[in-house]
């Protein structure tokens, strides 16, 4: 088993920075993928970044792309997730996510972290 714990959530102003973060714990030898996504109120959980533990492999969404970036230390068994120039729309409980594998879809992910909120409002 592998758990997750998210940390790193708030509220932040439009244009604001806030650094995620995800530790794994647990049998994480075979984990080789870590993901991040997001769901708001009403909508579908949606993908935003993914790299593998090489970080030789990184996938982000169209939406996120030049403003988040993923990364990881090994050593604490941790992925980042730093968003800046945040706007509202970004505002989300956001997941954490590992798998064998990177993908963009939530279905194919097995280990999954409670939430963070973060919050994007003025």
């Amino acid at each position: 088993q592998v758990q997750l714990v998210e940390s790193g959530g708030g509220l932040v102003h439009p244009g604001g920075s806030l650094r995620l973060s995800c530790t794994a714990s647990g049998i994480t030898g075979s984990i080789t993928a870590m993901a991040w996504f997001r769901q708001a109120p009403g909508k579908e959980r949606e993908f935003v970044a993914a790299m593998d533990w090489t970080g030789d492999n990184t996938e982000y969404a169209d939406s996120v792309k030049a403003r988040f970036t993923i990364s990881r230390d090994n050593a604490k068994s941790t992925v980042y997730l730093q968003m800046n120039s945040l706007k509202p729309e970004d505002s989300a409980v956001y997941y954490c996510a590992a798998d064998y594998d990177i993908d963009t879809r939530p279905d194919e992910y097995e280990y999954w972290g409670q939430g963070t909120q973060v919050t994007v409002s003025s």
